[in-house]
């Protein structure tokens, strides 16, 4: 059964004394930020993996999503909804946040091994100003590739099971923010005008924070 609890405990929601005292120490959105920043990243070089909270506390490792999970259970246990957006590109691939509000805006906690994609500050008062001051970093090399944006998935819809101590398999909450509403940025004529980026830019995407043997994977996330 899910948890509808607005204040759960780390028992409530399943996790471990020491699952509870790492993610109760998170005290702030930022000191959430620090933490999904400080984990590896997941460059999932054995497959494709979609781990819950448990999963990533035991592995240290996380891509964008595994960290949203994590996010949004410590922003839970600080008695803040648990709420995730789905970010959606043509040719490239997805990004997941957590999203909170400070005094009536949104900002964001996020997890990419490049500079582009990470934190935002509590200060857009839409989702759709938050999703758009992700749209001129998010590229596929040359081409500017974010599209959409979700509605917010508050996870505490979903049994702890799925997302929270299922340690490896949480695809059905992958698929069901696949399915969530989403809403268009720009349209196809501002899409077919939108300029490339130039010779600075490109090079500052050789810039991450973690290696992978696997250069593609490196840049991935």
């Amino acid at each position: 059964m899910p948890v509808r609890k607005r204040h759960p405990t780390p028992a409530d929601l399943g996790l471990t004394p020491e699952e509870g005292r790492v993610l109760g120490a998170l005290t702030t959105p930022q000191h959430i930020q620090e933490f999904v920043v400080g984990l590896h990243a997941n460059f999932e070089e054995d497959g494709d993996t979609l781990r819950s909270v448990r999963g990533v506390l035991r592995h240290r490792r996380a891509h964008c999503i595994e960290a949203a999970f994590v996010a949004a259970c410590a922003l839970w246990l600080q008695g803040e909804p648990p709420l995730i957006m789905d970010l959606t590109a043509k040719g490239d691939s997805d990004h997941v946040i957590a999203i909170f509000r400070r005094h009536g805006c949104w900002g964001a906690i996020s997890k990419s091994n490049h500079v582009w994609l990470r934190w935002r500050d509590p200060v857009y008062r839409s989702l759709r100003e938050l999703a758009m001051s992700y749209f001129h970093e998010y590229t596929n090399k040359h081409r500017k590739t974010l599209r959409t944006y979700s509605r917010p998935v508050d996870l505490d819809r979903f049994p702890i099971g799925l997302w929270i101590t299922n340690e490896e398999d949480c695809w059905d909450v992958g698929a069901a923010l696949d399915d969530v509403r989403h809403y268009r940025l720009i349209t196809p004529a501002q899409a077919r005008r939108l300029m490339p980026r130039d010779a600075t830019e490109l090079r500052a995407d050789d810039l991450v924070q973690y290696e992978s043997r696997d250069r593609k994977r490196a840049r991935r996330y």
